[in-house]
């Protein structure tokens, strides 16, 4: 068994506008210390996957920059999708290259924009469903523990008696729910929040796609032939352009009958949102977390982004403030979540200089 990453990159982070752009969207800024998220997240992999082992699935406004940010990845293994077509496509597409080179393989796929910080758990948790997914042929996902009654994730029902160390029948995918829902789900105790992190085997996921997004696996099937060839990326818009866009949650995970999860053994934040970057951030004895040079009276429990203006935050509360060079973010850290209604005004009114 040879073990793969796959790396979904190619969202545009837009409830973390103005500093995530369509060309450096979230997972390509520094957002904590020194290093980006996707590289963050390939430096995750280090003694578990091998570099030439790791896929990045990205679209062509994103490709140069992971390319200059992820030299040590082989430049081939860096794809990019002609349109977004959302993570079903992205994983079919994985999946069909991998098989083709290898077809033992075994397969994580990751987002590439999350926090992890300890990562000896995060790989033990990973071994565990690598070896439960190569001996079952199941798919298997990484639940996360609710700490609050979250709106913004989708959850995970599980069967609450394992079928081995740590591994759990999966009985239901849930959306985003509501807040009382939420609320339901933590009190029930047999729901974990959706971490869109999955382990698999390579045919294994290719024959859910067969049954469940037939039309998306025999699109992928027919670029066998052209793999390696100059013509790829040619019949690869071919077929994205005829595919529908649907998640793999909504697409296979809901309807297969072949789900299982492990519960994480690590801390873990998607990193989803201005206020999430805040509750992560180290805050002063005024709960003020800030970056740049800033000055603050009476203000308090804010995120303050401002490298390259100096700011003035005086009488304030509950606040992100994101001031780049050409542009200023003023929002109640309450409704962090609505970000992305500035990206779609954006774009309604042509401003493309802003995305």
């Amino acid at each position: 068994m040879n073990l793969y990453a796959v790396i979904m990159a190619g969202g545009v982070g837009s409830r973390f506008w103005p500093r995530s752009k369509k060309k450096k969207p979230k997972q390509l800024l520094k957002i904590f210390g020194e290093n980006t998220l996707i590289q963050n997240t390939v430096a995750r992999l280090n003694g578990l996957v091998p570099n030439e082992n790791i896929l990045i699935i990205t679209n062509k406004a994103q490709e140069n920059g992971i390319k200059s940010q992820l030299p040590y990845i082989p430049p081939e293994n860096i794809i990019s999708e002609p349109f977004g077509k959302n993570t079903a496509a992205c994983i079919g597409l994985a999946s069909v290259l991998i098989d083709q080179k290898d077809k033992d393989a075994v397969m994580i796929t990751l987002p590439a924009d999350h926090l992890i910080l300890d990562v000896d758990h995060f790989h033990n948790t990973l071994k565990k469903a690598v070896a439960f997914a190569e001996k079952s042929g199941g798919l298997v996902t990484i639940g996360i523990k609710p700490t609050r009654p979250e709106t913004g994730y989708g959850y995970i029902q599980y069967i609450d008696k394992p079928l081995e160390d740590k591994i759990y029948k999966v009985r239901t995918f849930a959306e985003k729910p509501n807040l009382l829902t939420a609320k339901r789900f933590l009190e029930s105790g047999d729901f974990l929040w959706n971490s869109g992190m999955f382990i698999w085997k390579t045919k294994a996921i290719l024959n859910e796609l067969n049954l469940y997004l037939n039309d998306l696996y025999l699109g992928m099937e027919s670029l066998r032939k052209d793999i390696g060839k100059e013509n790829f990326y040619d019949s690869l818009t071919k077929v994205y352009g005829q595919l529908r866009s649907i998640s793999i949650d909504y697409g296979v995970m809901e309807k297969s009958q072949n789900v299982y999860l492990t519960k994480a053994e690590f801390s873990w934040s998607d990193v989803g949102s201005w206020e999430e970057v805040y509750q992560l951030s180290e805050k002063d004895q005024n709960g003020i977390a800030k970056v740049g040079k800033i000055y603050t009276d009476h203000s308090y429990n804010s995120y303050i982004y401002s490298p390259k203006k100096f700011a003035a935050i005086i009488g304030c509360e509950n606040l992100i403030v994101i001031n780049t060079k050409n542009a200023l973010l003023v929002c109640n850290r309450d409704n962090a979540q609505d970000v992305k209604k500035v990206v779609d005004y954006l774009k309604m009114n042509n401003e493309t200089g802003l995305l």
